[in-house]
């Protein structure tokens, strides 16, 4: 029965995934919003399911799978993002990068970093409940994000999306679509996360591995439908802002988890274990951030190099957290 229920949660979430891209098409298509705002929005409503998951985290006591989640998902994201650059490898969507795509991968990895220091050294200080970490993290997460809203892109040249295809929606419609969408998508996503934990669990395996490699993968399904649908919508910048988008969005979603949890600081209370996907996120931060600075490639193989450099350091990582687990 529960698999059968995580099947069905699935099917719902990649369904509501398709249409929300759709939506936020229509969106930019119908307003002056500029993209990185819209993959900023994309990406907040595919990480829905993150929010859920870690308060029920914080609820059922286990930090673990409420910081390995939200870790687990910026993993996982990059790797999407390195998979889906593959397979479409002849359109080469890293050559429609702009400078806010830039410096909002560059945020990550400042973030990441403040991160994995207070995992390695354990920082318990906290102001009514709140972390100290946390505190900190938000006030580089404001100023970063004032600093990237204020950076102008250069135009880039974008194939020609046939906007009359969106002639009988109106951009109001198109809004509260996208809201009741997100609310559905948060709904299944629920779902999706607890039958999969439920199933995990079953398993006997460590907390910090399923929140960071099933849970985290599971409730990353909407980022990986969304940021397909947004490349045959020929958005490809869209694409990679919904992706780096939601691993800002999910970073606050970290956050937002510390304030629950009233027994501390959330990362004091996580596994050391974590430090292995912070580590490994940065990795593949690092390698995208050549794909989106680096000249246009006109050859095939160094193109999609990065993003199989990706992939492969994704199963590194996920090895080295199997092996923690079993320990």
């Amino acid at each position: 029965m529960i698999y059968f229920l995580f099947f069905i949660a699935a099917s719902c979430t990649i369904f509501l995934a398709i249409k929300i891209s759709k939506y936020v098409d229509v969106i930019k298509e119908k307003s002056s919003v500029n993209g990185v705002l819209l993959g900023l929005m994309l990406g907040g409503a595919t990480s829905l399911p993150e929010i859920t998951t870690s308060v029920t985290s914080i609820v059922i006591n286990n930090p673990d799978i409420a910081t390995g989640n939200v870790l687990g998902s910026n993993l996982f994201n990059f790797m999407i993002l390195a998979v889906v650059d593959i397979i479409f490898r002849k359109t080469q969507i890293f050559n429609y990068s702009n400078k806010q795509n830039t410096m909002t991968n560059i945020l990550v990895m400042l973030l990441l970093i403040f991160i994995s220091v207070s995992i390695y050294f354990k920082i318990s200080y906290h102001i009514f409940g709140i972390g100290l970490d946390s505190i900190v993290i938000v006030l580089v997460y404001s100023l970063g994000m004032w600093i990237i809203s204020r950076v102008e892109n250069t135009p880039t040249t974008q194939p020609i999306n046939d906007s009359k295809k969106y002639e009988k929606f109106t951009l109001k419609r198109a809004i509260i679509s996208f809201v009741f969408a997100a609310i559905f998508i948060l709904v299944f996503g629920s779902v999706l996360t607890i039958s999969a934990d439920k199933i995990a669990t079953l398993t006997g395996i460590d907390a910090s591995f399923i929140g960071t490699f099933l849970v985290a993968a599971s409730t990353s399904l909407p980022e990986a439908i969304c940021i397909i649908v947004a490349i045959r919508l020929l958005n490809y910048n869209l694409a990679i802002g919904s992706i780096l988008g939601s691993n800002t969005f999910n970073i606050l979603i970290l956050i937002f988890t510390d304030v629950l949890y009233r027994k501390g600081s959330l990362l004091y209370h996580s596994s050391p274990s974590h430090l292995y996907t912070v580590l490994g996120t940065f990795v593949l931060a690092v390698i995208c951030m050549y794909g989106l600075i680096r000249k246009q490639s006109k050859n095939g193989f160094t193109y999609v190099l990065p993003s199989i450099l990706v992939v492969i350091s994704y199963f590194v990582v996920s090895y080295l957290m199997f092996i923690q687990a079993q320990q």
